[in-house]
């Protein structure tokens, strides 16, 4: 009896996919971001809010984060997979323990959201990032923006 190799099927390589994607989301909570730089392709691409984004910036961005805010917790609300791509709807909580865009440390707890898409490649290595931020209710929390403001 001969055996084949057969492809994963496209129902393993989404399931996988996700995973990844979570996996990311649990390292961010264990604020290991080298559990999340594990998952991408040397020459992955960032876009937030559609605009280009350098690797060294993003990490940049994921350090000064972290450092602002410490606690930071990731609250995925729900996860798609569908063809190479996953999308994350999260919900951000965090306590305000550092100096974030000029505001010194307030010690506010503060909410925002968020959404990724991550795109992989067949190896199951993220080659595109993508996010947009509402961080209108963390702007108001800290007294950036009227509460007012919808």
């Amino acid at each position: 009896m001969s055996t084949t190799l057969t492809e994963p099927s496209v129902q393993s390589v989404q399931e996988r996919n996700k995973r990844i994607a979570l996996d990311c989301a649990a390292a961010w909570n264990r604020w290991e971001l080298d559990g999340i730089l594990k998952h991408w392709a040397p020459d992955i691409r960032h876009f937030s809010e559609d605009r280009p984004v350098d690797t060294q910036q993003m990490i940049g961005a994921m350090q000064g984060g972290l450092a602002a805010f410490p606690d930071l917790h990731l609250d995925v609300k729900s996860a798609v997979s569908e063809g190479d791509r996953v999308i994350l709807r999260i919900t951000v909580t965090a306590t305000h323990l550092g100096e974030f865009m000029g505001k010194a440390p307030t010690g506010k707890k503060v909410t925002w959201f968020m959404l990724e898409e991550l795109r992989f490649n067949d190896a199951g290595q993220i080659i595109e990032h993508y996010d947009v931020f509402n961080y209108l209710p963390m702007l108001k929390e800290l007294g950036f923006v009227p509460s007012d403001v919808l």
